[in-house]
């Protein structure tokens, strides 16, 4: 089995919105490999060794996250769209700010 990642799409906490939504793209190593939509979960098989993730709309983007997966393992992560007003002004300026990816 080859290693995995799974990348889940939700907001933190129920009574946050989204000011980032819409499909977002799934960039691994730099080449585009699926979207994701609100509130879904996407798998993406992976040869094991290093590689970089980033989540993208538009111009908008996440910064990239660097990570190492060895084989027959899932590495998780999950993503959300800006939720806070400050945040929402900045990624004007910042466009990488706009879109939230963190290791779950």
């Amino acid at each position: 089995m080859p290693a995995e990642l799974r990348l889940t799409r939700e907001t933190p906490f129920v009574l946050f919105i989204e000011f980032r939504r819409g499909v977002f793209d799934i960039s691994v190593d730099g080449k585009t490999v699926g979207s994701i939509k609100s509130h879904g979960t996407v798998e993406v098989p992976l040869e094991p060794g290093h590689h970089t993730l980033q989540i993208l709309r538009g111009r908008y983007s996440s910064r990239v996250e660097d990570f190492d997966v060895a084989d027959d393992r899932v590495v998780n992560y999950r993503c959300h769209g800006t939720m806070g007003v400050l945040v929402l002004f900045t990624s004007f300026l910042k466009p990488d700010l706009a879109i939230s990816l963190k290791p779950a």
